[in-house]
């Protein structure tokens, strides 16, 4: 059993974002960092990727450093129509700050339109290349259901793998409790 104050050398986190579909025609799509025009762009203070947001709250989740929110509100305007990309690097540096690796990481969007397909490689080597670990990428569709069925937005899912640095370096950290 682990001693209450030790911290475990891998963590889990989970990330959630949601965007509605934007009414502004000047606004781009934008999904882990890639531009899609084939759709309108999505409503938020930022860029509104969606992906990039869920990665950087799970990995926020992973190191117990809050959320996305937390360290950027949109009552900000310093991160009015900021890159998401940008935001993302920034979470990168809090996690080395922590001395955190990410591992890897699961993402999934969810929408109807546009399709994902094509535009799926650019994205998970996008984030894989930024975070330094597989990003992997994947598409859902909502199947006609809910506000994302009826192509109201898209929202994305993500799961990220974390573990503390000394034992990246092989030194693995004993968190059993003391013999009694």
């Amino acid at each position: 059993m682990a001693a209450p104050d030790a911290t475990p050398s891998f963590r889990v986190g989970h990330g959630f974002d949601v965007h509605r579909f934007s009414d502004d025609p000047g606004r781009q799509l934008v999904l882990g960092g890639v531009v899609i025009d084939t759709a309108p762009g999505l409503e938020g203070h930022s860029d509104a990727d969606v992906l990039s947001h869920a990665l950087a709250d799970a990995l926020l989740g992973a190191t117990a450093l809050g959320d996305l929110g937390q360290h950027f509100p949109d009552t900000d305007p310093q991160w009015a129509g900021a890159s998401s990309l940008e935001l993302l690097e920034r979470v990168m540096s809090m996690l080395e700050g922590q001395q955190m690796d990410v591992l890897n990481a699961d993402c999934t969007i969810v929408c109807e339109r546009p399709s994902l397909s094509e535009h799926i490689p650019r994205m998970a080597w996008q984030l894989t290349s930024l975070v330094g670990a597989p990003v992997s990428v994947k598409a859902k569709r909502a199947e006609g259901l809910g506000a994302l069925g009826r192509v109201e937005g898209i929202a994305c899912l993500c799961v990220a793998l974390v573990r503390a640095r000394d034992t990246a370096r092989g030194a693995e950290r004993d968190t059993r409790s003391a013999p009694s």
